[in-house]
């Protein structure tokens, strides 16, 4: 004989019960849909602020402006502001407190450590309303080569040497100079890589405020026999002092570092290492 088995099935669940458990299967899903959406939303960047020097000559305003708009068109969405240490507008105090409660990366349009990198900077970020950060100096960096490179290459440089042209060609990296060492130390790295890409010696010398000066570094070149000496302008903009070192060349010179592809990208590099850094540190 067979087990039967009942011909009336269970009771369903009453309405209500039924209601309530649909709400709270709602409310559960909800919940982790909004801690995913939390998770996966990222924090607004915070602004790029180019930090210039400032110069009279009106060419260099021209040339951080162009270097500013290059960035622009390779970091769309990227808030991009400038501001100058002295002698220009916008000055970076100002352009600080016109950015309010927004978050700052301050990318110094600087080559190397030194008073401004080390002061004034600093001092003024620390007056800005929102939380700022000071990037590195743009120097020494492979990028800083490149340009180099290439504006030595537009000033004519040659591309292949033979080798009496090579024992007779040399150049001189005119720089502004600084009495902080640390200047120093990073301009000679640069030099050092500079001579390794064109493969003849390269001397670094300044403008004022260190030594060798760039006629003084001409006349050692001279009495080792390197007569073919090209100055290459190591300054992100036009001005008196790269004037006047361009002035001093014995046979040809190239112009400032200016807004040169290699030099938008290095400085969203700065941007982006400073962004990464601090990122980590809060993890």
């Amino acid at each position: 004989m067979t087990a039967s088995h009942s011909l009336h099935p269970e009771p369903l669940a009453p309405l209500d019960s039924t209601a309530h458990l649909m709400h709270s299967i709602g409310d559960e899903l909800a919940g982790r849909l909004r801690r995913v959406s939390l998770l996966g939303r990222r924090p607004a960047q915070p602004a790029l602020v180019l930090v210039a020097h400032g110069s009279r000559d009106p060419r260099a305003l021209e040339t951080v402006r162009a270097l500013r708009d290059r960035i622009r068109d390779l970091r769309p969405g990227l808030p991009v502001h400038l501001g100058h240490i002295e002698l220009n507008e916008p000055l970076l105090p100002d352009t600080l407190a016109a950015l309010g409660d927004t978050p700052a990366v301050l990318v110094p349009l600087l080559l190397s450590r030194g008073y401004h990198i080390k002061q004034d900077i600093p001092e003024m970020a620390a007056t800005a309303t929102a939380r700022t950060h000071v990037a590195a100096p743009l120097g020494p960096h492979p990028l800083l080569v490149e340009t180099l490179y290439d504006r030595l290459l537009e000033a004519g440089w040659p591309t292949a040497m033979d080798a009496a042209a090579r024992r007779a060609s040399a150049v001189v990296l005119a720089a502004a100079g600084s009495r902080d060492p640390d200047s120093a130390t990073d301009t000679r790295r640069t030099a050092r890589s500079l001579a390794g890409r064109l493969g003849v010696p390269v001397v670094p010398a300044y403008a004022s405020a260190a030594s060798p000066t760039v006629p003084a570094a001409l006349r050692a070149l001279a009495a080792k026999g390197r007569h073919r000496v090209a100055i290459a302008s190591y300054f992100t903009a036009p001005g008196r002092f790269a004037t006047q070192c361009a002035q001093a060349a014995p046979w040809m010179a190239s112009a400032p570092l200016g807004a040169h592809p290699a030099m938008a990208r290095l400085i969203l590099q700065r941007y982006e290492e400073n962004v990464t850094t601090r990122g980590a540190a809060a993890a």
